[in-house]
């Protein structure tokens, strides 16, 4: 049985991501020790999730090593995470390693991060043939999402058009006074697509307090949460990607208190007359109130949308829909691989019988070998029926009938297949 512990930016905070995924190497080997027959664990910033092959550890099991690996109790995960079983552990896995589950959809980091968690896991001896097989088939999955769908345009796309749009405003890129708020993916991604068009004067500004490290990541300066306001006042282009659910920028930041001057925080030059501010936050990020004031334009993301080629708005579902089909391809291998012990053993006995028969026909003077042909002939023909059947059994999850029928009508019980066997069929 395979399933999945996750917990992602969509369910945990950051502070527990990051708790979770300071010693990861040690997750895997102590979910070893508890039982498993293999575990893959894979941590990012955004991500902490245990792959983990069992025949009788249980989730609460596999809580328990994490909270032996990391230190982190259980009661503090609950709610913070999910848990995955079987049939739907590959999709997820799929989708993850396509970029389907990260911040930016269709980033491409998470398809490097996924391989490298698979050979941590060989190093570590924690890995499995069926874990083995599940990786290897998701990074086939995303190469295939990456080959025939739009998905890793889309989310650069937004930021790109959100940028063009703002081009009838912007005479001279290089003269902007810029306002970066946020620090994730996205931000990063604005930040790159910014200076590809000039942009020189940018700073940023993170609700969460991560501005500094971030500035300092990428050669920008950071603004702090008591010149947040300020700053946001003499800035010509604010653009906010952010992943929380209240906006941070309002018409209390915009608004210049009367008799109020510029803090010179910025560079020397005159200040912008007018503002733009584009949010690319999902959920808002800018309180649609801020369009009212004078002055300020707001682009959102549903106006940069009604600008995008359907291609690129469709990419998602493309993606799923590519995800899905290799997701099924893999469960379908999976469930063949039970019965493959059982078609092998049937084939064993038709072709012990048939060489048996094929000696004798030989001792009575078969010296052209026509009934050897003929009988190895019936033999394929015989064994193509209930082969083809035992596969499809397999598929819809009643291949213990065709066990039980090979049993009742020839007397034969294979013993089932070994974790390579089952991972390689």
């Amino acid at each position: 049985m395979l399933f999945c512990v996750t917990a992602s930016h969509k369910t945990a905070s950051f502070e527990l991501l990051e708790r979770l995924s300071r010693n990861p190497q040690s997750v895997a080997p102590t979910l070893i020790e508890a039982g498993a027959q293999g575990a893959v664990v894979l941590a990012t910033c955004n991500r902490f999730e245990a792959y983990v092959e069992t025949d009788g550890l249980g989730p609460d099991a596999v809580l328990d090593a994490v909270e032996q690996a990391t230190g982190i109790p259980s009661s503090e995960l609950d709610g913070s995470y999910r848990m995955i079983e079987d049939g739907r552990v590959a999709e997820h896995l799929f989708a993850v390693a396509s970029g389907l589950e990260s911040v930016v959809s269709g980033e491409g980091e998470i398809a490097g991060q996924v391989r490298r968690a698979l050979t941590g896991a060989r190093e570590q001896g924690t890995t499995s043939p069926a874990l083995e097989r599940l990786f290897q088939r998701a990074s086939q999955a995303q190469r295939r999402v990456k080959n025939v769908t739009a998905l890793q345009r889309a989310g650069r796309s937004l930021v790109r058009l959100a940028l063009e749009l703002a081009d009838s405003r912007i005479a001279d890129w290089s003269a902007e006074r810029v306002l970066l708020v946020g620090t994730g993916a996205y931000a990063a991604v604005t930040l790159a697509t910014l200076r590809e068009r000039g942009a020189v004067d940018i700073r940023v500004y993170s609700p969460s307090g991560r501005a500094e490290l971030f500035a300092k990541k990428h050669d920008i300066k950071a603004v702090f949460a008591d010149g947040y306001a300020a700053a946001a006042r003499e800035s010509s282009l604010l653009i906010t990607c952010t992943s929380v659910t209240e906006p941070v920028l309002g018409p209390e930041q915009l608004q210049r208190a009367v008799g109020e001057a510029e803090t010179g925080c910025w560079r020397a030059g005159a200040h912008s007359s007018s503002q733009l501010v584009i949010d690319l936050g999902m959920p808002r990020n800018v309180d649609p109130a801020v369009a009212q004031l004078e002055g300020v334009a707001l682009l959102d993301l549903e106006t940069i949308r009604l600008h995008a080629p359907l291609e690129e708005l469709q990419a998602t579902d493309a993606a799923r829909a590519v995800v899905r089909e290799a997701a099924e391809d893999f469960r379908a291998v999976r469930s063949r691989a039970v019965v493959t012990p059982a078609v092998v053993a049937l084939r064993t006995h038709i072709f012990t019988l048939l060489e048996a028969e094929i000696q004798r026909a030989r001792n009575r003077g078969d010296e052209d070998g026509l009934v050897e042909q003929a009988m190895r002939h019936l033999a394929g023909v015989l064994l193509h029926t209930p082969t083809t059947r035992a596969h499809e059994l397999a598929a819809q999850g009643r291949g213990d009938e065709f066990l039980t029928a090979l049993e009742t009508l020839y007397g034969l019980t294979p013993e089932a297949p070994a974790a390579s066997d089952a991972a390689t069929a």
